[in-house]
């Protein structure tokens, strides 16, 4: 069985701040970052997906934590094809425009390359220090199975090399009928990690509960069932607290997992209050059981 790093997709999460989770000394940035990363091997950064990081930051993010440990890194929107503010964008590369937000078509060809260039260069002190894990690309519910949609996969990838970029779909074409096959064939042939999610069903944004390891990574992650999956509450739509059954069924498919993998990436994404946290802590030592 390959090695399986469980972790959460925050540790700055305004709620979970306020929830009690960390002790009181933990009353900084740096602080709080040490001591998430003494609970856990492996950490998703979030806040990467509304602004790019500033290497600066990347660096601190280096120096905090411990030898070993793992961050994986959430796409900017605007990579993924999603809706992106015009403020959250370098400054020198914001379009002239009276739009709130933007999409790549929005750009000149030349701004989008830069963003690509100073988003993936920014994360230099993170592969210097050997702790840059994946980088998440979850795309858009509209991000359907086609053609042009397999291509732009295809060009992720190479725009990534040497990281490891991983698929999160949003839309249930990529695994209606015989597409699951397609879908998962397609991302083996190309050597691309799939990312397997539990999340509620029923909706168009639905994927099924697909555990499948399609490189020698395999990522999943948590989403939980909230009945508010579309609100645009985000802590309605994921403020979920897996119970300890839910999480003892998932623990023999996560090490089933695991031996079809080099490296299994475990994430609670049910960021709410402590939710997160309390569940990872759970699901690790069940799976270390």
């Amino acid at each position: 069985m390959g090695e399986i790093k469980v972790g959460t997709a925050s540790w700055t999460d305004r709620t979970l701040l306020d929830s009690g989770w960390y002790p009181a000394g933990a009353d900084t940035p740096e602080k709080r970052l040490s001591y998430y990363a003494r609970q856990f091997p492996l950490v998703e950064v979030d806040a990467t997906y509304y602004s790019p990081p500033a290497e600066r930051t990347a660096r601190l993010w280096a120096e905090r934590t411990p030898a070993g440990f793992t961050f994986n890194v959430k796409a900017f929107s605007l990579l993924t094809g999603h809706p992106t503010r015009v403020s959250a964008l370098y400054k020198d590369l914001r379009p002239e425009t009276d739009k709130r937000n933007v999409y790549p078509d929005d750009l000149p060809a030349q701004a989008y390359e830069e963003v690509w260039t100073r988003f993936l260069s920014a994360l230099d002190p993170l592969v210097e220090a050997g702790k840059l894990g994946a980088l998440l690309f979850q795309f858009p519910p509209w991000f359907t199975i086609k053609r042009a949609n397999k291509q732009y996969l295809l060009e992720v990838q190479r725009r990534c090399a040497p990281l490891r970029p991983v698929v999160e779909f949003r839309h249930a074409s990529w695994f209606d009928g015989d597409n699951a096959e397609e879908t998962l064939g397609f991302l083996r042939e190309h050597e691309l990690p799939f990312v397997c999610v539990d999340m509620p069903q029923g909706h168009r944004s639905s994927i099924p509960p697909v555990l499948a390891a399609t490189a020698d990574l395999a990522v999943v992650r948590f989403h939980g069932h909230s009945d508010k999956w579309t609100s645009k509450d985000i802590h309605e739509k994921f403020g979920y607290d897996y119970s300890e059954r839910e999480l003892r069924d998932w623990a023999p498919k996560l090490r089933e997992l695991a031996g079809r993998a080099e490296r299994t990436h475990v994430l609670m994404n049910n960021c709410y209050q402590d939710y997160a946290q309390r569940n990872a802590t759970t699901l690790a030592g069940l799976l270390d059981a």
